[in-house]
């Protein structure tokens, strides 16, 4: 992928509500949500691809881009409210949802505790159920930001080992830098911790769901997906080949028409 349509800057944003969000396209309202230590200009692939469609909106999670820090010691749910308020101020119900990574998270608190305001719910690299090695992992991680420490090596080398110092790892870097430290943190302490948050939940989901990850992504796993997908009512997984955690960016075109095919089918069936 080029990164001529990715900006140097963040791209213009509106603010509703203390978040930050980018708007493209016209039709039925699709929400994109991203992942721990990005922003909405993350999805810009998927932004000029389904604005030809749909009215795109992709937020910046709390603390991070442009939008503000939640009170200290929020929680996923924080997160979760603070979506479903912006898909209430701009009257986008009901409206797909989108997210990745820690974004997923938030999105399947969007389908199940606000059910009524989505149509259909992809999870791009969700994770679900750490094993203790893993878990430990992102625990030390959490910790290390906690104490102001903002490392960019280790995620752009996890996230793109076979580039870390491409174009893509580069942009992503930036990203993680230009992330308001204390926003960064807490949001990451949530992912480290919240991986059980729907444990037992799945079956409650009334919306159809696409639980989709790369096949070669070591943290949100392709049996992370498939176990989502059998517990969820209406659930399908897919594991993408050659992709990791950033497939949105490093497979665009694969997986952004995976999510417009999911999407138009499931709210043409409902």
């Amino acid at each position: 992928m080029s990164l001529k349509n990715l900006h140097a800057d963040l791209a213009p944003r509106q603010m509703t509500g203390g978040i930050a969000w980018r708007e493209a396209g016209h039709g039925a309202p699709i929400l994109l949500i991203h992942g721990v230590g990005l922003n909405a200009d993350a999805w810009e692939p998927q932004i000029t691809a389904l604005a030809s469609r749909r009215r795109v909106i992709a937020m910046d999670m709390p603390g991070h881009g442009q939008s503000d820090l939640l009170p200290d010691g929020a929680g996923l749910s924080d997160f979760v409210n603070a979506a479903a308020g912006l898909i209430d101020d701009l009257e986008i119900i009901p409206t797909a949802v989108v997210g990745h990574s820690m974004g997923a998270l938030v999105a399947l608190g969007l389908a199940l505790d606000h059910a009524e305001k989505v149509t259909a719910l992809v999870a791009l690299n969700a994770v679900y159920c750490r094993d203790p090695v893993t878990r430990a992992a992102v625990e030390a991680r959490a910790a290390q930001l906690s104490k102001g420490v903002v490392e960019t090596l280790g995620p752009v080398q996890r996230w793109f080992p076979d580039d870390p110092n491409g174009l893509l790892a580069r942009k992503c870097a930036d990203w993680l830098r230009q992330d308001d430290p204390t926003g960064y943190a807490a949001a990451y302490r949530v992912f480290a911790t919240s991986d059980h948050a729907y444990e037992g939940r799945l079956g409650q989901l009334a919306c159809k769901a696409l639980f989709m990850t790369g096949v070669s992504d070591p943290n949100s796993t392709p049996v992370m997906s498939d176990r989502m997908a059998r517990e969820a009512p209406h659930g399908r997984s897919l594991s993408l080949p050659g992709a990791r955690h950033m497939m949105n960016l490093t497979h665009p075109a694969e997986t952004t028409s995976t999510i417009a095919n999911f999407i138009n089918a499931a709210e043409a069936a409902s």
